[in-house]
């Protein structure tokens, strides 16, 4: 084995041998196990949320690939319609030309080229985290067979009334001129206005004074409400008022929904233009008053003054032309929760237009009894509840998108307005007996990117074809999703896995947390504060990542604001890390639905994990070497063999009970503690003393068949989480434990035998720790060189002590650096003592230590401390710097002066123990 541990090199042989070989090809032998990749968007590249998630699906999919499962990861991206045209059109905007100019036709082409061009991106990220997904069955939701899925569901779907087209308010983009999804919409709390406006009341006998924070709507209102139970209102229910610019007459209405605190406790209602609104005029049967064109700007259902005008600019208007009147009252500042497009970053508009829609309620109801009754199960738990309360409110569907790039609404229509909807048009015209000389237009809208990916794990296993992998793998095993999409998709692949396969989509629902920054704050782009999986894999200075920040960044201040950032979070770049550290580093934090702060520091720790198993594995590799490995002739295990194997059954048990709990954290912990702890720390140090003794071949061989055989075990039980360093040691170590096979990930996953438990060998190591770490505490507090030979004498011991210190003498001595080891006596000299249990362990301090010596030092670093200790206090009472500096600083500095009190403290004691001698 080298010397030096190269992840690059490691990582970059290993997979693509995988990959040749076929290793990550569908089973089809034994129990079924798949796992859904949720497609990323086509249009970018992977983030550390995706790095994080896509970690825990390849554990998952390696561990059951281990226990002997017919596994399939299934890999796919998505054709992200809204976020892929916007792309291609910048491109074609920057040639001078447009999608308009190309035509619908040629601009799809486009977009293929593009996908050609650049959809390689995300498939080379996901290579290199070391997933194994069976390449050979890479989907796309545009691909011919997703696509007869998607027309097949739609027009099921439409015969059995369950799709319809119909007018509803919707989320509406002014810049792309299209319906968005409700996770498309980014509503974020900004400065705004209310203003108070007075309405007349049609009888002269007053008026009411309305609070808005969108004063254009005004002149598309169809009331004014008040809560039924006002006293000061209840008389004017039923009377009108003139509605003032437009002259129109509206109802006063009385409805519950009116807050009576907010405001005056008088609203307008404008129920083409607001959600709340919209549900209120259909209890009042209130007419729907359209006043926007689709770039919001205003129609021809206004006052011919607004007509045209831009929304905001008539809000001006409106505002002006009311206080001429003396009709406004008083404008206040207001907070206010402001929708804006995920792409655009454009206020959105609740927008009234004819759009298809999915009857939801029919498909909800079995999908929440699915979850009701077990058949899926949600972890965490509590996210069952989030799923509920949305699906028990569900409001119908909107699938439809006024754009061109997705899947093309499979309806025709005739000059007459009559809609035919069907496969394609021959299929139509058959079906409807329609004149072949019936002109039809196919409908310009694609359906919502949401509707193919909520046909997910079924489409992509061939439906509605009856293929043997459908059969086999359908339902799946798990989702492993944030809960950001639980509405969005997860509720959704629910519906329609219930409805086209007559059976849940996936047994159960791992929803997992957030990937954040340092401090706390959810990463994007405008933030600068993302970070590419691979750039922490292979590394990254900090040029070339202030580059990559700012790219395309068009504001000089936000630019200079994200460059800002990232020297301070990484003045000297990010160092390589390797795969395998970032993906166990994950799995560390992975504790069930919590976010996750991203921590370069913990996650160098991990680098270091990476680098003790591959010393440990070189140190084992050069110790067994000459030494008969074989089952044939004597041998004889130690103490410390046998407690190493008792150690790792109970590790064994632990982390296959985690495994079923998706604990991810509990896994990483405990392997982390086994292997460093038990096996690096104690392990490889107690087989010295056998190793080194030649007169006694069948000890040598017990140990060395006990090293390289809990090594291989060792590595199967980390390879989920660290499959490429693992891979690389198995080759060595595996032929040596007596392993057959080409790769680590085709042997069977580590089980517990309890035969091989053995408490009372890992009572005696227990007793041998509590016994060297007194000595080491010794040395440490009284500054004694870890390798000076030390006289140590012993008093109060029990039989067991007795019997133990004779059976495991040799050890005691060779690691406790021991010169001699003999019974105190009545009258033993000045010592520094240590206990283990009823043992006291005496080290006599003679000629150890000069006692004056080490006093003045103690002194010297005591005052020094103390000083800076006093000079930290004060700066921390000082109001100008707790209430002034940044946060962050503030409390370093508090963990700085703490951590100086506790090593003054330790200091002191260290001086005590001292004097006393």
């Amino acid at each position: 084995m080298d010397k030096n541990y190269d992840p690059a090199e490691i990582e970059s042989r290993w997979y693509t041998q995988w990959e040749d070989n076929g290793y990550f090809r569908m089973g089809m032998e034994g129990d079924a196990y798949c796992i859904m990749i949720p497609p990323p968007n086509v249009t970018g590249s992977l983030h550390m949320g995706h790095a994080f998630q896509d970690t825990i699906m390849d554990a998952l999919t390696r561990y059951h690939r281990m226990q002997g499962h017919a596994t399939l990861w299934q890999p796919g991206t998505d054709h992200a319609g809204i976020a892929t045209q916007m792309v291609v059109e910048r491109r074609l905007a920057a040639e001078g030309t447009s999608r308009h100019d190309l035509g619908r036709d040629a601009f799809i082409e486009k977009i293929w080229e593009w996908k050609a061009e650049s959809g390689g991106n995300i498939t080379r990220q996901l290579r290199r985290m070391g997933a194994s997904v069976d390449w050979e069955r890479e989907r796309f939701t545009m691909d011919e067979g997703l696509s007869e899925a998607v027309t097949e569901v739609f027009v099921k779907l439409h015969e059995e009334g369950l799709i319809y087209r119909g007018q509803r308010l919707v989320n509406w983009d002014p810049v792309l001129k299209t319906a968005v999804s409700d996770l498309e919409v980014e509503s974020q709390e900004e400065n705004g206005h209310l203003w108070h406006f007075r309405y007349p009341l049609s009888d002269g006998s007053g008026h009411l004074t309305v609070a808005t924070t969108r004063p254009e709507t005004m002149l598309g209102d169809s009331a004014v409400a008040v809560h039924p139970d006002d006293e000061r209102y209840q008389h004017l229910i039923g009377k009108t008022i003139t509605l003032p610019l437009v002259g129109r007459e509206i109802p006063v209405i009385g409805d519950d929904y009116v807050d009576r605190e907010f405001g005056t406790g008088v609203v307008k209602i404008t129920p083409a233009h607001d959600f709340n609104d919209y549900e209120m005029g259909q209890r009042h049967g209130l007419p729907l008053i359209n006043i926007l064109n689709d770039d919001a700007s205003l129609n021809d259902d206004v006052p011919e003054k607004y007509r045209g005008m831009d929304r905001f600019d008539a809000r001006k208007a409106v505002v002006a032309d009311l206080d001429a009147l003396g009709l406004l009252d008083k404008v206040d500042d207001h907070r206010l929760m402001v929708p804006r497009g995920d792409r655009t970053h454009q206020v959105l508009e609740p927008y009234l237009t004819d759009q298809w829609f999915v009857k939801a309620q029919p498909l909800a109801e079995p999908a929440i009894e699915a979850v009701e009754s077990g058949r899926i199960r949600f972890v965490p738990e509590n996210w069952s509840k989030t799923y509920f309360e949305w699906m028990r409110n569900i409001q119908d569907w909107c699938i439809s998108r006024q754009i061109w790039w997705g899947h093309r609404i499979p309806a025709w229509y005739d000059d007459a307005g009559n809609i035919y909807v069907g496969r394609n048009e021959d299929e139509v015209r058959e079906k409807h007996q329609l004149d072949a000389g019936l002109a039809l237009r196919q409908d310009e809208d694609v359906l919502d990117t949401w509707f193919s990916s909520a046909l997910w794990p079924f489409s992509t296993l061939g439906w509605p074809a009856n293929t043997a992998e459908l059969a086999k793998h359908y339902p799946t095993s798990v989702l492993v999703t944030g809960f950001d999409i639980i509405f969005f998709w997860v509720a959704r692949m629910i519906m329609m896995g219930l409805k086209f396969m007559d059976d849940v989509p996936f047994r159960e629902v791992y929803v997992h947390g957030l990937v954040r920054d340092a401090s706390g704050a959810k990463m994007s782009k405008s933030k600068g504060n993302v970070i590419d999986p691979l750039d922490v894999v292979d590394g990254i200075t900090l040029d070339a990542l202030l580059d990559k920040r700012t790219a395309g960044l068009m504001q000089p201040k936000m630019a200079e604001k994200i460059a800002k950032q990232t020297r301070k979070d990484f003045p000297e770049g990010i160092p390589q890390h390797g795969t395998d550290a970032l993906r166990f580093y994950f799995a560390a934090l992975a504790s069930t639905g919590r976010d996750i702060r991203f921590d370069t520091q913990r996650l160098a720790g991990y680098k270091n994990f990476c680098n003790k198993l591959w010393n440990a594995a070189r140190y084992v590799d050069m110790t067994v070497e000459g030494i008969d490995l074989s089952d044939d002739g004597e041998i004889e295990t130690s103490v410390a063999d046998r407690w190493i194997i008792s150690k790792l059954q109970h590790t064994e048990a632990t982390v296959n009970r985690h495994y079923a709990g998706y604990r991810f954290d509990l896994i990483a912990a405990e392997l982390h503690e086994f292997v460093w702890h038990h096996f690096c720390d104690w392990y490889l140090e107690l087989t010295k003393p056998v190793i080194n003794n030649a007169d006694n071949p069948a000890a040598r061989r017990g140990t060395a068949r006990t090293l390289v055989r809990v090594l291989e075990t060792v590595l199967r039980l980390l390879h989920p989480l660290m499959p490429y360093i693992t891979e690389e040691i198995w080759q060595r170590i595996g032929p040596l434990a007596g392993k057959q096979g080409e790769t680590i990930m085709h042997q069977p996953y580590p089980v517990a035998d309890p035969s091989k438990a053995d408490p009372a060998a890992e009572a005696d190591i227990a007793w041998l720790q509590q016994c060297l770490l007194g000595i080491r505490q010794i040395r440490g507090e009284m500054d004694i060189a870890p390798g000076k030979p030390l006289d140590v004498l012993y008093q109060d011991e029990s039989a067991d002590d007795v019997s133990r210190l004779a059976s495991m003498g040799p050890w005691l001595n060779a690691l406790g650096r021991i010169n001699s080891l003999e019974p105190a006596g009545d009258n033993p000299p000045e010592c520094a003592m240590a206990v283990a249990g009823s043992l006291k362990l005496l080290v006599p301090m003679a000629g150890l230590i000069d006692k004056d010596a080490e006093l003045a030092r103690l002194d010297k670093q005591i005052a020094k401390l103390e000083k800076e200790l006093a000079g930290a206090a004060a700066r921390l009472k000082n109001p100008s710097f707790v209430e002034k500096a940044p946060a962050e600083v503030v409390e370093k500095a508090r963990q700085q002066a703490d951590a100086q009190a506790r090593t003054l403290n330790e200091l002191k004691a260290q001086q005590d123990k001292i004097r006393a001698l």
